[in-house]
Parts: C-alpha cells; structure tokens; sequence
C-alpha cells in the first residue's frame, strides 16, 4: 500500500534510522490521525516478524527513501501540526511478546491539553534548540524532540551517540535542551575530562537551560556532578515507561532527598499499595491500552473513588510525607532467595555509595539451595573482598551478593537500561 493511500487510524511501522526527516514523518502522521509505530530498525527478521504480526501495521517503512518520499509528499496541513494521537511505541517486552502501547485518537482538546502538559513543564519554545543523544525510536528522545518542534524550536539529530560527535554539536549549535541517560553522561564526563587533560579544555555548557535524564538509576557521584557542570537549576530527573509519565524532579530536590524521582507530574496523583505497588492517577489524554490484549490492559488500570482511573507498570516504591516518590525495584526485577524478596535496585543503590563502584547491577542466578543465588556486575576498583565487607555493614543477609562479577562496561540497551539476562548467563 502506498502511503498517499492510507486513512485515519492507520498504522504505520517505522524500521529505519532516526533523524529530522524521520520526526517531520511521526509528527504528520499523528497530525493526520495516524498511528507512527517506532521500532528499532536493528532488530532481526525473527524479532520483526513477531513484533509486527501482534502490531498488524498498515504499511511498514525500512529505508530512508520510504521516509524522504513521504515526508515530500506531505500537505502542508499536516506538518508540524498538533497531534490528534500518541506514538504507538511498544513495551520493552521483559516477559512474553512486546505490545503496542495505543492511546486511540483524541479529541482536539484533548491533543491540545497532551501538548500544553508538556509545554508548560518543560518550557518549550521557539528560542529552544534540542540535542537528540538517544535513537527517536524510543519515547522520550522523540518526546522532547516533538515538544520543541511544536514550539517553533530547532531539532539538532547529530546522529548515533559519539561522545566526541555529541561534544562538536554542543560547540557547534549551542543547544538549550538535552534528553540523555546515566549511559551518556558517564561517556561525555570521561570524553570531556581526557579534552581538559590533553590541555583542548572542556566544552562550554552555558547554552543549557534544560538537561533531563531518565531511563536508569543514576549514580550520586554522577548525579553530583551533572548539577556542577551545568548551569545552576538546568537539570532534571523524572521517572516514567513506555505507558506513561508518573513524576519530575529538580536535581536541587534531589540534594535536598537523595534517591527521590520527584513528585507526581502536574495532572497526575500517585499512590502506592501496601506491597509498594505504585498507580498514577492520569488525566484522558494519558490513558492508553495495550494493543488487542484487553486482559492485559485490564490488570494495568484500575478505577478509583472520584471517577478516574490510575494504572502501574508493575514498579515498586515507596512515598514520604511530602509525596515524593522513592523507587525501589521493578517487579519483573525481583529475585526470591531463600524464600525472602530482594529487589536489585535496593542492593545496588547501596554498593554504589562504595567509592570504588562506578557502576553495578544486581542479577539472579539459579540455586539448587536458594533458588536463587543474589550476583552483582560491578565496574570500578573495589575488589570483591572490600565489597563484601561494604555490604555485610549496610544489607541484611539475604541481599548481599554471594558472587563478585568485574566489568569494564555493564550490557545496556541505548536507552541505559542494563541487560540482566545477559549477566546471567
């Protein structure tokens, strides 16, 4: 099917490359009552056919033509236009088949109230000039690169993350607005500290007034770090999936209450169950369905005494008395030894105040005793005997790791997000 062809509703699957002619394309699509589905162009012909046989696209795009074409064939009414939908992203698939993440059209008001949400928390405008470090396949980067093009921003897509490439664009465009994760800054810190050793000094970061990270725990002495080398009140943290957003947080916040993401967003309410389960409550345009699986949409949400609704992603936390929200783990994370619940984020939050972790990340193996035996990936210069004793201090015993694994870099998807199944094997 050609795309000149398509109607309202449609899904269309996007297997290619990020860059601004990719944007222009997801934004007249969703203009035009279109469903944009990014995917992550490198997936395999396996991964593919599974994915798109549960998404039934209309018409699937994989080359830059494809792109180019549509994007020259669009009326004008359509570009950069308001969005009368979400992007169909697809859940990071931890267990069983990914599913697409569907929002179904939106009223005008509706996509109006959507894009002024982020407008007003962001401050998005037509002076802002947003530096994509990550693929625009995934919901964020392509979020705040939405925000700023529907202000009558500037989009810069330097390309594939390059710590050198992404400093050159820094120079070179004087960006206002950054969305990166942990991954990224630990990168551009060392890249920038070997430019200042080498005597070529460190790049001038005062254009920013915006830098957000999420996607991964990130750890205080980076998180330190970020706030001095950017401008004073220039950096966040805010805490969400694939669903939906659940909080923000200034990183004066966060020194003021180390380890939180923030409060719920503006329009939002967050509760959490007595077994920490955490549900944010979202106004309409926030509501989404997991695509042809009602038995699975049907467990995220759940209705509450005023009328609304608020769903969860299976992650656990935890709320102090001024609502700012604590994480501590992920379900699909949580590792049972012995019988007693370890949530990795818990252990690994207490091994990176150790001066010697730059990174770590906490796995299960299996245990004919215990089940499963608690591990830890760690990169930095603390041995394991100096780590164990790190730990007998501050974790009871079930949550001390038994096995001591040294990296010189933890597996990650581009996003940030450590790959536990491949520590495990």
């Amino acid at each position: 099917m050609d795309h000149l062809e398509l109607r309202e509703g449609a899904r269309v699957a996007l297997l290619v490359s990020g860059s601004l002619d990719y944007l222009d394309l997801v934004m007249s699509l969703l203009a035009a009552g279109m469903f944009p589905i990014p995917l992550d162009p490198r997936l395999t012909a396996y991964e593919r056919e599974r994915l798109l046989a549960t998404l039934h696209p209309d018409l699937v795009v994989d080359s830059a033509d494809q792109v180019a074409a549509m994007v020259a064939n669009t009326p004008a009414r359509f570009r950069r236009a308001l969005p009368r939908a979400r992007p169909m992203h697809v859940t990071s698939g931890t267990t069983g088949t990914p599913k697409g993440v569907y929002s179904g059209l939106l009223t005008e008001a509706d996509a109006a109230a959507l894009v002024a949400e982020e407008r007003d928390l962001w401050g998005f405008t037509d002076a802002d000039v947003n530096l994509v470090l990550s693929p625009l396949y995934h919901s964020a980067p392509l979020r705040f690169a939405m925000g700023t093009a529907l202000a009558g921003g500037r989009v810069v897509a330097p390309g594939g993350f390059d710590p050198a490439r992404i400093t050159g664009a820094i120079e070179r465009e004087r960006p206002t607005t950054m969305f990166c994760v942990p991954a990224h800054l630990q990168r551009l810190f060392a890249h920038w500290d070997a430019l200042a050793d080498s005597g070529a000094g460190r790049p001038d970061l005062s254009c920013f007034r915006l830098v957000a990270h999420a996607g991964a725990p990130c750890p205080p002495a980076l998180k330190r770090r970020l706030i001095e080398a950017f401008p004073p009140g220039s950096t966040w943290e805010f805490y969400g999936s694939t669903e939906g957003q659940f909080t923000a947080c200034h990183s004066e916040e966060w020194l003021e209450r180390p380890g939180t993401v923030g409060r719920a967003r503006p329009g939002r309410a967050l509760e959490v169950d007595a077994d920490g389960t955490i549900w944010c409550t979202v106004p309409p345009y926030a509501r989404f369905e997991y695509f042809g699986d009602p038995e699975r949409t049907a467990t995220a949400w759940r209705a509450r005494p005023d009328g609304t609704s608020a769903f969860t992603v299976g992650d656990l936390g935890r709320l102090d008395a001024d609502g700012y929200l604590y994480l501590d783990g992920r379900r699909e994370d949580l590792l049972i030894t012995g019988g007693v619940n370890v949530y990795p984020l818990e252990v690994e939050n207490t091994l990176r105040e150790h001066p010697g972790v730059e990174d770590v990340a906490v796995y299960g193996v299996p245990d004919e005793h215990w089940g499963q035996r608690v591990c830890a990936a760690v990169v930095g210069t603390a041995t394991a005997a100096e780590l164990d004793a790190f730990a007998r201090e501050r974790l009871a015993p079930p949550k001390r790791p038994k096995t001591y694994r040294h990296l010189d870099d933890l597996p990650r998807t581009p996003t940030g997000k450590v790959l536990r199944d491949q520590l495990s094997r």
